[in-house]
This record gives C-alpha cells, sequence and structure tokens, in this order.
C-alpha cells in the first residue's frame, strides 16, 4: 500500500511539474530551445546586437537589462548602446546627465521620454549612466519624421543646417520595404483614404536611416541597440541601411514573439531573427 501511494505521489508531483507555467522560453533561428549562455556566446561575435521587442511586454523589457548586462561583461566594457525611444536631438541632454551637467529632474523634464519609461526603459538607462556606457539617441526627431508623411523625402533638404545634423546624409538610400508597404496601404484604406502609403513608407523610412546612421557613427565599440521588432525585422529596416553605411558589418537580432504555447516556435516566425524571444500570450503587459 505505501508503495502504491508512493508511485501516486510521484505520478501526480510529475503532472504537477508538467503543468509549470513558463515566462519565456529562447529559440535559436531553427526553432530549436537554446540555452540563454549560448544565446549571449552567439550574440557576441556581432559588431551589432539588435533587440527587437514588444513595447508593452515586461519579459522583454526585463530580459534587455540582462542581455545588456551580459553583452557588457562579454565585450569587457566596450559597448555603446542605441535606443528608437530617443531622438537625435535629445543626444545632448543624455549627455549632460551623464556628465552630471543636469540632474534627473531636468532629464525626465526635457527628454520626451515614451510614457513606459520608467517601468520599462529607466534600468537600462541607469545601467548605462553607472557604468558610464555611451547611450546614443539614435531615432530621428519625429518632427522630421511628420514631414516626410505629408510632404516625401525629398522635402528634407530644404531644413536648415542645424536640422539636418540629426539626420542621415542626405539623399537617403530609400528602399520601399514590400511588407511594410502593404500594411500602410491596409491602414490608409482602414483609415478612408486619408493617408498616403507611399509617404508612410518614406516616414518609415527615414526612421530606420536615421538609426542606422547614428549606429554607424558609434561603432569604435560594439553596439546593442533597442527597437520595436519591425526596424530589425528579417535584416530589413535599420539593417538595410546599416549595410549600407557600413559593409561588411556583422549583425545579429533577437525578435520577439507571442504565443499560447512557449514550448515550441511556431513555423510563421522562422526566418525573422536570428534568436527569439517567446513570451506567453497572457502575460500582463505595461500599458
Amino acid at each position: 500500500m505505501r508503495k502504491f501511494t508512493c508511485f501516486v505521489f510521484l505520478g501526480l508531483m510529475t503532472i504537477m511539474v508538467g503543468a509549470q507555467p513558463k515566462a519565456y522560453t529562447l529559440f535559436d533561428e531553427k526553432g530549436n530551445a537554446v540555452e540563454y549562455e549560448k544565446m549571449i556566446g552567439e550574440l557576441a561575435q556581432a559588431d551589432v546586437v539588435f533587440f527587437g521587442e514588444m513595447h508593452n511586454d515586461p519579459i522583454c523589457h526585463w530580459m534587455e537589462t540582462q542581455v545588456l548586462k551580459s553583452l557588457y561583461g562579454n565585450w569587457n566594457g566596450k559597448i555603446n548602446v542605441g535606443m528608437e525611444m530617443f531622438e537625435a536631438d535629445n543626444q545632448l541632454i543624455i549627455d549632460e546627465y551623464f556628465s552630471d551637467v543636469i540632474g534627473a529632474k531636468q532629464f525626465e523634464s526635457e527628454c520626451r521620454f515614451w510614457p513606459n519609461y520608467s517601468t520599462d526603459y529607466a534600468p537600462i538607462v541607469d545601467f548605462c549612466k553607472e557604468n558610464n556606457i555611451r547611450l546614443i539617441a539614435s531615432n530621428v526627431p519625429r518632427r522630421y519624421a511628420n514631414v516626410v508623411k505629408n510632404r516625401g523625402l525629398a522635402y528634407l533638404d530644404s531644413l536648415s543646417t542645424e536640422a539636418k545634423c540629426y539626420l542621415p546624409a542626405l539623399p537617403i538610400p530609400y528602399e520601399e520595404n514590400e511588407q511594410a508597404q502593404g500594411a500602410f496601404s491596409m491602414m490608409s484604406m482602414m483609415g478612408g483614404g486619408r493617408t498616403n502609403p507611399a509617404l508612410m513608407g518614406q516616414a518609415q523610412g527615414v526612421k530606420d536611416a536615421t538609426m542606422a546612421w547614428f549606429i554607424s557613427k558609434n561603432l569604435d565599440k560594439k553596439v546593442l541597440h533597442y527597437n520595436g521588432n519591425y526596424h530589425s525585422d528579417a535584416n530589413d529596416g535599420i539593417i538595410k541601411y546599416l549595410k549600407k553605411y557600413v559593409p561588411g558589418v556583422k549583425v545579429k537580432t533577437i525578435y520577439s514573439v507571442k504565443q499560447e504555447d512557449v514550448d515550441k516556435l511556431d513555423d510563421t516566425y522562422l526566418g525573422h531573427g536570428d534568436f527569439y524571444l517567446c513570451v506567453p500570450e497572457d502575460m500582463v503587459t505595461t500599458y
């Protein structure tokens, strides 16, 4: 009887352990589960690592900080960090904050933070400041992306010399992103045709090109760059422009996904990244 009870107990324990929820799984480019340290070792071979995130996912943001700490160690502190979340005209403010010219309150009031900054991006900024890591405000100022959306890329030539400091070299080597154009066309139709899909594509292009440009100007060290999945999806977006500005640059990407089952990567995601961070569909969001 005691032996039977023991078997029943072990069986129940197996069921309970098997039902243990998982917050995430990491996969390689072939869809095989991969250990964190192995992923870090392979990412460390690149010149630039792109972490493609889901902007409102807490596991993404936690993992972003872990990857930063790990690559900082692997690269012996020789690392620069770029973020889509900061626009190029904020670079001086960041530099002044990091060198203690201004305090945290001024930094926070002047830097046009995303609404989820304090919960999702502050840990990255704090780590960079504490460890003297250059933080690159890589994104185009939104006013210029908006100008392109309304008037097209050619209008950038008419901007002032000062304004052009926050842009890549003109003319931008723009190439239409077919996947993006399809999405923009759908958005235009849903919006009653009030937006121009071609100009929306150009506005997206100036964002990608600007991020690539400022990454290319900071390759005195390795670079870890944070951006939405879309901007580094399938080696397109930022990466396409970066390879124009820096031929031969070695790039690795992380692509973030949500699935009901995190134990096996859905085949439809293959080809989108070198590594995948897979989190449950019912994971809470930060906004």
